[in-house]
């Protein structure tokens, strides 16, 4: 029993270790956006309506699919990292990046077109073109995140985590700057809080890249460029797909909300408060998820090494600081939903509104930090297809239907379009959970370790047939 307390204490400080400084990086990631969104909303309602609606569509449509992309990482490089498979850490990086960048080509294309989309949907058609004014001008910025995203999960699978939240807050200061000279002092409006994101993505990309190219750190990891990147990437795709279906299958969800949220009665009020709602969910998920992170990475890292039983104990640990996550969040949510939405806006009927859904948005963020903490297992395991079943079903055949039925017919709004979400997280949260508890850890382990084999002897076989 003190030997089970001993590496439990030793596993939950490997795992406040590198969640507390994800967390940061996660927060200063996000915040560029939230920044920029506050800095809109005091420019007035419709501007507020038009960036709001656009950041939902190009997050749904290119940064979460970075995101889903990217995450495959957390299983192929974290569990090479524990097989202590250095140098493959940068092969699967560099055949990120490719795929990333490749699909951020269509992407750009939906952007440049997106008024006629939002149109379709019955969006009103001034916020239309406004969103697609600021869509158009965040292009450069989908690139940059693309490969931003590929360089943080290579840095977080090896446990450096420290440098990036230097980067990323300098990065968040220079964003603050930036927004106040372009949005206020040149008066560029929504232009410029889109240029002020492209600039502030492409310095801490920037930023990365040369910590990874002259820091002692990543010399075994990283080699250099090198065509073995290119045989590995029919592989990284059969994961792919999954791991971005699972990732954006639950952000979509997010994003219909706002949709719909334009439909109801009054909708550039209904779209101002789901957007408020929605940011702040959204600031709030990046402490789970710093969890969810370091959770992942010290799964990976155990399953690639052939220990089952300390994986399972990361998982324990990680669930745990995700309860304790949950609970705080909601009793801060609980204690600010009366002043919090004046940090987004001055408009009396929106901040009514916005008091109004507090309870549920505290409630969402409890029951997503629990789902959070479980989508870092199922990345650091390597379960992303049944991830992905589990969130079609519980998003689109529960969570979004309720939310329709809740909204339209019960007449409930905003409210109901919110309920929506929560009922669809909560049915995550057990289905992860059964999944977790009927697990195999010798077996999970077992595939961890074949799968790393594969990859590095693939590899081997290439430079084999390129020499000869």
């Amino acid at each position: 029993m003190g030997l089970w307390r001993k590496e439990t204490r030793e596993e939950a400080k490997k795992q406040l270790w590198l969640a507390g400084p994800m967390i940061f990086v996660c927060v200063f990631q996000f915040s560029l956006q939230l920044i920029s969104t506050m800095f809109v909303g005091h420019l007035g309602e419709i501007y507020l309506a038009a960036v709001s609606l656009s950041t939902s569509i190009v997050n749904s449509t290119g940064y979460n699919v970075m995101m889903g992309l990217s995450s495959t990482l957390d299983t192929f490089c974290g569990q090479a990292y524990g097989a202590k498979q250095y140098h493959m850490l940068g092969v699967h990086t560099q055949g990120a990046m490719v795929v990333l960048i490749l699909a951020s080509i269509p992407v750009s294309i939906m952007w440049v077109y997106l008024e006629p989309i939002l149109v379709l949907l019955h969006q009103n058609k001034e916020v239309a073109k406004l969103a697609q004014l600021y869509a158009r001008y965040l292009i450069p910025s989908l690139s940059a995140n693309a490969l931003l995203r590929c360089i943080t999960k290579f840095l977080q699978t090896q446990n450096i985590v420290f440098p990036m939240v230097l980067a990323t807050g300098l990065t968040s200061l220079l964003h603050v700057l930036l927004c106040w000279i372009l949005i206020l002092k040149l008066d560029l409006g929504i232009k410029g809080a889109a240029i002020a994101m492209c600039i502030s993505n492409w310095f801490n990309t920037i930023i990365f890249a040369l910590y990874i190219r002259f820091s002692p750190s990543c010399k075994q990891t990283w080699t250099g460029f090198s065509k073995e990147s290119l045989h590995i990437i029919p592989k990284f795709l059969k994961l792919a797909f999954p791991s971005t279906v699972m990732v954006c299958l639950e952000s979509w969800t997010f994003e219909i909300i706002v949709i719909l949220s334009g439909v109801l009665a009054n909708g550039k009020m209904e779209t101002s408060v789901l957007s408020i709602c929605l940011n702040t969910s959204g600031i709030f998920w990046m402490v789970p998820f710093g969890v969810s992170a370091a959770g992942s990475t010290r799964i990976s890292n155990e399953l690639g090494a052939g220990r089952p039983k300390a994986a399972y104990l990361a998982v324990k640990v990680t669930m745990f600081m995700a309860l304790l996550v949950g609970l705080v969040e909601f009793s801060v949510l609980m204690s600010l939903w009366k002043v919090w939405g004046r940090v987004f806006t001055n408009v009396h009927e929106v901040l009514t509104h916005v008091i109004s859904m507090m309870p549920i948005v505290a409630s969402a963020a409890f029951v997503d930090s629990i789902q959070t903490a479980f989508q870092g297992v199922a990345r650091g395991c390597g379960w992303q297809k049944l991830g992905a079943y589990i969130n079609l079903g519980s998003c689109y055949l529960l969570g979004v239907p309720f939310s329709v039925v809740s909204a339209f017919v019960f007449h409930l709004k905003g409210q109901g379009l919110f309920l929506g979400l929560v009922l669809a997280l909560t049915v995550q949260v057990v289905c992860f959970l059964l999944l977790t508890l009927q697990a195999n850890w010798e077996k999970e382990a077992e595939r961890a370790v074949a799968r790393v084999r594969n990859s590095g002897a693939r590899v081997e076989d290439q430079n084999v047939n390129v020499a000869s």
